[in-house]
């Protein structure tokens, strides 16, 4: 099936699935800037650790060092398996179907919504043109 033959609620349809696959992949980017960020934290602490041994503090120093830097951010899970998770899981089921969806409908063609603005823009344009004085 070709775009022109979509129907409105087919085409309104793969316009909210394309909106929904993009706001995926803005969370699956939020989710590394979570990832690098809590890095970062890890970096920090350790620093911690090694200024709080030399301060003389090895109960905490060692606090530190085997129960908070190696844990989990979530239920022992570290923020990369989390990512990963996200992005095997979740992420890959859903943007896959809205592939097969797109398949299905379209032809595999993406934004279907926009593409039709843009044709109706040119055409006004065009349109324009032709009634203007002196053409």
């Amino acid at each position: 099936m070709s775009r022109e033959d979509l129907t409105d609620d087919e085409r309104d349809a793969l316009h909210e699935f394309q909106l929904a696959a993009e706001y995926l992949q803005r969370a699956y980017g939020d989710l590394l800037e979570c990832h690098h960020q809590v890095g970062h934290a890890m970096d920090r602490m350790s620093d911690a650790e090694e200024l709080l041994r030399g301060a003389g503090h090895e109960e905490l120093a060692d606090e530190l060092r085997h129960e908070h830097l190696p844990a989990g951010a979530i239920e022992d899970k570290w923020t990369y398996e989390i990512v990963e998770s996200f992005r095997d899981g979740f992420y890959a089921d859903l943007t896959d179907y809205e592939a097969a969806v797109r398949e299905e409908l379209a032809d595999g063609e993406r934004h279907i919504t926009e593409k039709r603005q843009r044709d109706q823009l040119r055409e006004r344009a065009d349109d324009g043109l032709a009634d203007s004085p002196g053409e």
